[in-house]
């Protein structure tokens, strides 16, 4: 499995369209990676089966109270945890509801541990650490979808019942054979052989984008396309914020303001107060009662 050729590998071959990138002008260069970027999205999009798969997992294990785990080495690693960290501010998440692990630790996000990622155990000894339950899910990345690491990883959780998913870029994937949902994208050779920062990259920053921005909206964190769960962090933030709850109540910009202190700087209680007429309390009992879900909240007063 670990022993095979690389060079059999289609994230391992040469793109016949770019050999003499080597004695191009910079204006050539360019040119070829972009029309290479573009057949990323129509790699992604042949695989939106598989992907709508992997929103499902994540969407049980969260209706569940469970987490979304990604983990990888090397750009593999660094795209999960950059999609993690970014759940937050985005969408009032708890830090552990989606976490991103790397081959090597946090350390390796910033520069690589050597010979990390060719040790299966240290996947299973970093989802032990994060007491792995059922009602998780694990998606393993490697554009290669041959990493040691991330198949130790996805056999320990698919052995306590976690869902699991393999993200590659490469046919057969010795990853897929792990997971209970195989997203293989296919996007060609790399514009620089084996350099798959690149459109394998690409691809998976997009499917990953997909998967967790699809499973925010399901638990009710858009109203309309709206990120009504914004986390007011920050005076950019809190002008966002301003502006989602005059979007959609037409309220002047002071009654937008007073409500979303009233409200703890929680947008979704701030709306139902004002779509509603209702207290502080009274907008938090009507979200609570339609699970987050905000035109819930405000229907069943309404009707």
């Amino acid at each position: 499995m670990i022993e095979e050729n690389l060079e059999l590998l289609t994230t391992e071959s040469r793109n016949k369209d770019s050999m003499q990138i080597d004695t191009a002008e910079s204006h050539e260069i360019l040119r070829i990676m972009n029309e290479q970027d573009q057949l990323v999205a129509l790699a992604v999009k042949a695989v939106l089966p598989e992907i709508e798969t992997a929103v499902q997992f994540v969407f049980e294990s969260f209706k569940k109270g469970g987490r979304l785990i990604y983990l990888g080495a090397g750009t593999s690693g660094r795209l999960g945890v950059l999609d993690a960290v970014e759940c937050p501010p985005t969408f009032s998440t708890d830090p552990e509801m989606v976490i991103g692990l790397m081959a090597g630790g946090e350390g390796a996000f910033l520069k690589a541990v050597e010979g990390a990622e060719d040790d299966p155990e240290l996947g299973v000894h970093d989802l032990k650490n994060l007491e792995l339950t059922e009602n998780d899910t694990v998606i393993g990345i490697a554009a290669s979808g041959r990493t040691p690491y991330v198949i130790g990883a996805l056999r320990f959780a698919r052995s306590i019942g976690a869902k699991t998913v393999a993200l590659s870029c490469n046919k057969n994937a010795a990853i897929s054979k792990e997971a209970d949902q195989a997203i293989e994208v296919i996007v060609g050779p790399e514009v620089l052989t084996g350099s798959t920062r690149l459109k394998s990259g690409t691809a998976h920053k997009m499917i990953l984008n997909m998967i967790s921005t699809s499973s925010m909206v399901l638990i009710g964190k858009a109203y309309e396309n709206l990120m009504v769960d914004v986390k007011v962090s920050n005076l950019k933030l809190k002008e966002r914020a301003i502006g989602i709850i005059r979007k959609i109540t037409g309220v002047s910009y002071e009654t937008a303001v007073e409500t979303l202190e009233k409200a703890d700087l929680q947008v979704k209680t701030a709306i139902v107060m004002i779509k509603v007429d209702k207290t502080k309390e009274e907008a938090e009992k009507l979200l609570a009662n339609a699970n987050g879900y905000v035109k819930i909240a405000i229907k069943n007063v309404e009707n």
